[in-house]
């Protein structure tokens, strides 16, 4: 199982890190052995009766860490594509994973936030029609190098790839989403699927069911999609998280460790964490949780024959 990191681009909780804070854990990251680096894709937070907390453009710093790093995968969690054209997001896809030499996940999703939608002048009905025309025309851009589409929201006109980048079918394609609609879309298209955010792996396995059932329905083999799941992590805590709407995978880094191994244990094969607060030494902690985790036997892989 892989094991990434988030990457702390917004405000909270409280400081607005800055690139070169950003790109040090990126580096720091992958100097400890982490698998992939992700980026989460808003243009800001504002709850009701609460100042905006700003947050950066992922793209853009995704694009700056492809050159700052050198094995490290880079994924979105997840680009919303009522953000951008999908034909172009499709074009800076295919750019991107030649500049970091075939190390892009594209994680896409309909986004959810509608205050930014709204301060922003982006549409935020037919979320789900939007994402599903939207993930058609890039699927195709990806897969085939060119796209005809009409749909209610979105079209493509002779659209084509040139060039094709680093890999003939694209980068991998990531959706996250729980919804029935979503996960349609899914079982169709995406190479994997992620959901989010848990706390012990108890939690998880009933939503892994539902998208594997999901699959069944659409006459997919389950096993065909992987399955990635993003975990909040506090290291080296061991209280209940104070908001019960946000589990947390909390404790010593043996404890993580075996938190680690539930997911991998229940078939997930990309682990995602998000520590907040980041900074260097929380990541050093989960590092340590890490090289517990590689250091146990993997159950799930073959001995040698005797």
């Amino acid at each position: 199982m892989k094991v990434g990191v988030t990457l702390p681009l917004a405000e909270f909780p409280g400081k607005q890190p800055s690139y070169e804070e950003i790109r040090a854990l990126a580096r720091q990251a992958e100097a400890a052995g982490f698998d992939s680096l992700w980026c989460f894709d808003h243009l800001l937070f504002r709850d009701d009766g609460e100042p905006a907390e700003g947050i950066w453009e992922c793209w853009t710093v995704l694009s700056a860490l492809a050159e700052a790093t050198k094995r490290i995968q880079l994924g979105t969690l997840v680009l919303c594509t009522a953000f951008r054209n999908p034909a172009v997001l499709a074009k800076m896809a295919v750019t991107l994973d030649s500049i970091s030499n075939g190390r892009l996940i594209l994680g896409v999703g309909a986004g959810w936030h509608r205050p930014e939608f709204e301060a922003f002048g982006i549409d935020f009905d037919h979320r789900v029609t939007r994402f599903t025309e939207a993930v058609h025309i890039i699927v195709s851009l990806l897969r085939t190098g060119k796209a005809e589409f009409d749909g209610r929201y979105s079209w493509v006109h002779g659209g084509e790839l040139r060039p094709r980048g680093v890999r003939p079918t694209g980068p991998p394609l990531l959706i996250g989403g729980f919804g029935p609609r979503m996960l349609r879309v899914t079982a169709r298209h995406a190479d994997l699927w992620n959901g989010c955010w848990f706390g012990d792996p108890a939690g998880f396995e009933p939503v892994l069911h539902t998208v594997r059932e999901a699959c069944r329905a659409a006459g997919r083999d389950p096993s065909t999609l992987r399955i990635t799941a993003g975990v909040n992590v506090v290291p080296g805590g061991r209280a209940a998280s104070p908001d019960p709407r946000r589990p947390v995978l909390t404790g010593t880094p043996a404890d993580l460790a075996a938190g680690f191994a539930g997911y991998r244990d229940l078939g997930v094969d990309h682990l995602v964490c998000n520590l907040n607060p980041h900074d260097a030494t929380a990541q050093r902690a989960l590092a340590e949780a890490l090289r517990c985790h590689r250091s146990e036997p993997d159950p799930t892989q073959e001995g040698p024959l005797r």
